[in-house]
């Protein structure tokens, strides 16, 4: 029996009512929408995973992507990724490996991490290929998602909703970058070459019994999204999503989770209608975003780029934010860049859940006004996003007193203020 059994039921475990607590929801209202597909708790039966809420009402949530790639295979740092992402606040990590020892570094990955872990089972398909992608097989990437299923993966990423149909208008559109979803662009090169039907369109059914099976939520994959601001909400991308909104109402009659993945590139005026448009197709279906992007010169700074763009896709409603780190579109990321992409995304969800009028978030805005107030710079610390940041920055221009900063020494406002 999966979580949504449970819910539609009218109850649910103690451990998972806990969570309800935790985003200050009503519990009546918080199983009601896992019940319905507006709240999802990935956690694969196989694997013991801290619980997180991500869907409607809840705190916005923050995805960090690790993984080696066919030219970088080094696991302690992969794994030490994984510990710094979930040090600075991730709540859920994506395996995106693509090197030959992909399963090796998931496993390692997995070890380490206490937070729901992500996959694309084709990229294991591929890659089990020796990279032929042509030469991949139904069963071969249905192999892929019962290998990863076994293992304990808690999320996934499916592209179902490109089909034969939609490939052809395709063709037809003049985007400046084509496809750019890896996942997308290998389905669709297969498709096109083996004149076949995607295999997880046509088998979709049976994708959703291996999900039923071991409780795997599944994460629709946007495999024709935009790739930059001017090929953002075009036709071909809205009409995948329709096809993702009939694949929604599939996985939830079959008692599966399931979200729904945005693009990464819009323009600022286009976000909050892109939200507004899933929302509406895939009936509050929890959406998750890479970003998204708001520029594309942002090259070095688009973790900057992509914070603006998910504090505003945030507040229009999307529920799910995939990081973006300064190195996106240049390289493999670093240590250091898998933690500023974290810690822009958190700055980000953190002014959404302001905006929203969340009482978790507004607590720590009050805690942390309340102890500059009282110079309490320790607690300060405590509550910044980075704390070591900032107590460096405290720590590097030292003054005598605690009621006063370098930046205005005895002429501080708040000391000053004390005396009025």
């Amino acid at each position: 029996m999966t979580l949504i059994e449970d819910a539609k039921k009218g109850f649910l475990g103690k451990e998972h009512e806990k969570l309800a607590t935790i985003e200050n929801m009503d519990l009546n209202k918080f199983i009601r929408r896992i019940g319905n597909g507006k709240i999802v708790v990935p956690k694969n039966i196989n694997r013991d995973t801290k619980l997180c809420s991500i869907g409607k009402g809840t705190s916005t949530k923050i995805n960090a992507n690790i993984g080696s790639s066919s030219k970088m295979e080094d696991m302690d740092i992969e794994v030490d990724k994984a510990k710094i992402a979930i040090e600075y606040g991730a709540d859920a990590l994506m395996d995106l490996s693509t090197g030959p020892d992909l399963k090796e570094f998931r496993k390692a990955i997995m070890k380490v991490s206490n937070v729901p872990i992500g996959t694309v089972p084709i990229y294991e398909a591929v890659v089990n290929k020796k990279g032929s992608i042509v030469d991949i097989t139904e069963d071969d990437i249905f192999n892929a998602i019962i290998n990863q299923a076994k293992e304990g993966v808690d999320f996934m990423t499916v592209h179902c909703g490109i089909n034969k149909d939609l490939l052809s208008k395709f063709k037809e559109t003049k985007r400046i970058m084509g496809i750019v979803s890896r996942g997308g662009t290998f389905l669709s090169h297969w498709m096109m070459h083996n004149d076949e039907e995607n295999p997880l369109f046509k088998n979709y059914e049976y994708l959703l019994e291996l999900a039923y099976e071991y409780d795997i939520t599944i994460s629709l994959g946007d495999g024709l999204r935009p790739g930059c601001l001017k090929d953002a909400t075009d036709i071909v991308q809205v009409q995948e999503l329709i096809n993702l909104g009939l694949l929604v109402k599939k996985a939830r009659n079959k008692n599966v989770q399931v979200i729904v993945e945005g693009p990464g590139h819009v323009p600022l005026n286009q976000v909050g209608t892109n939200i507004q448009i899933q929302k509406t197709i895939c009936d509050e279906a929890p959406f998750y975003v890479l970003g998204p992007i708001v520029t594309d010169l942002s090259m070095g700074y688009d973790h900057i780029s992509a914070a603006i763009g998910g504090a505003l896709a945030a507040y229009s409603g999307a529920d799910f934010l995939c990081y973006v780190t300064p190195s996106e579109h240049l390289s493999i990321p670093s240590l250091d860049d898998v933690k500023e992409g974290v810690i822009a995304s958190k700055i980000a969800a953190q002014v959404a859940d302001n905006a929203l009028g969340l009482k978790s978030a507004w607590d720590k805005e009050i805690a942390v006004s309340l102890a500059r107030k009282n110079f309490n710079w320790d607690e300060m610390f405590k509550l910044s996003f980075n704390s070591k940041k900032a107590k460096d920055y405290r720590e590097k221009t030292p003054v005598d007193e605690d009621e006063m900063c370098s930046m205005c020494g005895e002429y501080c406002a708040l000391k000053v203020g004390k005396d009025i």
